[in-house]
């Protein structure tokens, strides 16, 4: 039991950044009692934007958050690709009504902590239990339930825990003894305030300017007074095989060949805001002892070429609330369903995203190939993200094997 001398949890979902509070969030919503312990000091997130696809946002809305989130987001009117170093548009996707109309929900860009925000204020007002400053160090699964301690020495029982810890999981090793991949990419982010931006793409797109190791993606946020803005390139000097990789020299001569817009676009960054690439193979088994099971980037972290890294977080956080909701007398059944619907799934996205990185910095005839590829289709075209964005598992399922990804679309 608590030692703070409560009743045995029903779920202690340990991490609270956004897969954490969502997996809170929505079993709290489907009656269940949830505690989160947070290894900081306070709730919060780090970071700038993020886009949150349809199917995202279609969960928002079913928690009643989506209205709240526009009111401090923004709905881009394309995405678009465009060449890094021409300066020229290549494909767009066209996010209007045949988008709407198509998935049923919006394509959304916010700040990261606005999201992180209003999920936290989601968990406060459905009763869920926030702990901070709470450094789990040893989660102990046995017949009748889990033991969770903490390095405070604080322990809880509960029933069943979900281990939203992130990339660096250490719940994971429950399951696996894997380590995170680097890439050999790093990325410089960060979001300023829209008249300090003076590289501006049209504010009503999101925009990725992509080229040989490199790429550069910029939207608006928070209804138009911020502009986020994202550098990625592979580092030379990690290929060396050197531990001062990624710096801010290398940034410079990374994009010194980028067109105008997207050479000084870069020389505006933060360049305080550094962050390698990482992500790991996909596992398919994401629950230890019948009672602990992976949510997020603790079961599949990913790069972020698909955008896809909270919406696959979200998603896992609706079907394991369902998976609850059906089987309420037998957790070890649900965790097994719950796995068995989102691991095949992930790991194709995870997949995709890796492959989708390759196209956008490819050189030569592989970027010839790719642009012609890009120029054949319409901007409502949207085949190649039904299986990202349908509603349904079953949906997906059906859409090609091939890689696809969200901006593939038709030139303007």
């Amino acid at each position: 039991m608590p030692t703070d001398g409560g009743d045995i949890d029903e779920f202690v979902v340990v991490g609270g950044g956004i897969g954490g509070l969502a997996a809170a969030l929505a079993l709290a919503v489907a009656g269940r009692q949830v505690r989160v312990l947070e290894r900081a000091s306070r709730f919060a997130e780090i970071g700038a934007g993020l886009q949150l696809a349809p199917n995202a946002t279609r969960l928002l809305d079913r928690w009643g958050l989506l209205d709240r989130l526009l009111a401090v987001g923004h709905r881009p009117s394309r995405l678009v690709l465009a060449d890094a170093l021409r300066g020229t548009e290549l494909a767009w996707l066209d996010l209007g009504t045949p988008f709407l109309e198509r998935y049923g929900a919006p394509y959304v860009v916010a700040h990261r902590s606005d999201l992180h925000d209003l999920l936290l204020e989601g968990c406060r007002k459905a009763g869920v239990a926030l702990e901070p400053a709470r450094d789990v160090t040893e989660v102990v699964p046995d017949a009748d339930g889990v033991t969770v301690r903490s390095a405070d020495g604080r322990t809880n029982r509960c029933l069943a825990v979900v281990a939203a810890d992130g990339l660096h999981s250490r719940l994971r090793a429950l399951l696996s003894d894997d380590e995170p991949i680097c890439s050999g990419y790093v990325a410089y982010r960060g979001a300023i305030p829209i008249d300090s931006a003076r590289h501006r793409a049209d504010l009503d797109d999101v925009v990725a300017w992509i080229g040989p190791g490199v790429h550069f993606v910029q939207y608006t946020l928070r209804a138009g007074a911020l502009y986020n803005q994202v550098a990625v390139f592979r580092s030379e000097r990690y290929r060396q095989g050197a531990a001062d990789w990624g710096g801010p020299d290398e940034l410079a001569q990374a994009f010194d060949t980028a067109c105008p817009h997207v050479r000084g676009a870069a020389e505006d960054l933060r360049l305080d805001a550094r962050w390698p690439m990482y992500d790991r193979e996909p596992i398919d088994r994401w629950v230890a002892g019948d009672r602990v099971a992976l949510l997020g980037d603790a079961a599949h972290p990913m790069l972020q070429y698909l955008a896809q890294g909270a919406c696959q977080a979200l998603e896992d956080a609706d079907a394991l609330a369902r998976a609850v909701a059906a089987q309420p007398d037998d957790l070890a059944a649900a965790l097994a369903a719950y796995t068995a619907e989102r691991a095949p799934h992930t790991a194709r996205v995870q997949r995709n995203a890796r492959v989708w990185g390759d196209l956008w910095h490819a050189d030569g005839l592989t970027a010839a190939l790719r642009d012609d590829g890009l120029a054949g289709r319409s901007p409502t075209d949207y085949g190649a993200t039904d299986w990202l964005y349908g509603a349904a598992p079953d949906q997906r399922a059906s859409s090609p094997a091939r890689a696809h990804g969200p901006y593939p679309t038709g030139r303007r």
